[in-house]
């Protein structure tokens, strides 16, 4: 959230906000649980649909169904009593850098199968899964395509075909990326990426200097709650309102480079324009991520770290 975002609710609500972070999403939940006794917040937003049932099962949010539940993507609620209310979405998806496949006359990848071709060796950066969310979100589309039966022989011929692990997002996107100066042309990162790239080039473009393979992506959605015990009610609900509004939602792209989970905001026009939304993303049922999530990464490590 800007700072101008909290100066509009506040003047609009009288409620002075205190706002915090708390690492990535599984961070958040972690500290969540351990502080659900004395509770350090009134609202919380950042759950993630991977973690979600963990969160519910925890008993940490009181339901609250938002003014603008009528307008939000249907297909984002994954809570019906509204203990955690969709805000936004942001697939998480295999970026390229346009610029290296021309130079070097290679096509850029179109499917997760052309990762272990040994014509896209040593191109590959991810995220380690148990650290990072957007690894997380990789891994999970690996078994959502491949199923329990395969994953694991997907990730064996990544290693054998050189993917590079590093910790988060920030040291793969920032440092190992060729864009960034890196010497890996592919990497996990977010559909969103490319009108991030045009909105902060130097110069105008026409086209966005990253591509995105679509049929990579996997739907990673942000939710807001209200956390049991509050002794605000009436300003947290006040909040969960305002998160889910038009006029903060529309903020959303340009600001946290997200999409807004509110069916009545329209898209800047360099989101239309440079941006893929994949109209079916790889997903999975968040029982079935809760279920084996600690299985899924401990196997992930034996295979790709060992």
């Amino acid at each position: 959230m800007t700072e101008e975002s909290e100066a509009s609710f506040e003047a609009m609500s009288g409620v002075e906000l205190e706002v915090s972070t708390a690492g990535d999403a599984g961070q958040l939940v972690s500290q969540l649980i351990l502080t659900a006794d004395e509770p350090a917040a009134d609202v919380v937003w950042g759950i993630q649909n991977t973690l979600i049932t963990r969160s519910l099962g925890a008993n940490l949010f009181t339901a609250y169904q938002p003014t603008t539940s009528g307008d939000l993507d249907v297909d984002l609620v994954l809570d019906p009593q509204y203990r955690l209310t969709p805000v936004n979405r942001g697939d998480v998806c295999i970026n390229f850098d346009r610029e290296w496949f021309a130079e070097n006359e290679l096509e850029p990848p179109s499917s997760l199968d052309d990762l272990i071709d040994p014509a896209y060796s040593d191109l590959l950066v991810v995220q380690h899964p148990e650290q990072s969310s957007p690894g997380l979100a990789f891994l999970l589309a690996t078994i959502a395509a491949f199923g329990e039966g395969g994953w694991i022989g997907y990730w064996e011929q990544l290693r054998a075909n050189g993917v590079l692990v590093v910790s988060g997002w920030t040291e793969a996107y920032q440092s190992e990326f060729t864009r960034s100066g890196g010497e890996r042309p592919i990497v996990v990162s977010y559909a969103s990426s490319p009108p991030v790239e045009v909105l902060f080039a130097d110069s105008v473009v026409d086209e966005a200097p990253t591509g995105v393979v679509v049929s990579t992506c996997f739907a990673v959605v942000e939710f807001a709650g209200i956390l049991a015990g509050t002794e605000q009610l009436e300003a947290a609900q006040e909040l969960i309102d305002f998160l889910t509004s038009p006029e903060f939602q529309a903020e959303l792209p340009l600001t946290m480079f997200v999409y807004p989970a509110n069916e009545t905001v329209d898209l800047p026009e360099i989101f239309v324009a440079h941006s893929d939304v994949p109209s079916a993303p790889l997903t999975m049922a968040a029982d079935d991520i809760e279920d084996s999530r600690e299985v899924w990464t401990e196997q992930w490590v034996e295979t790709v770290l060992r």
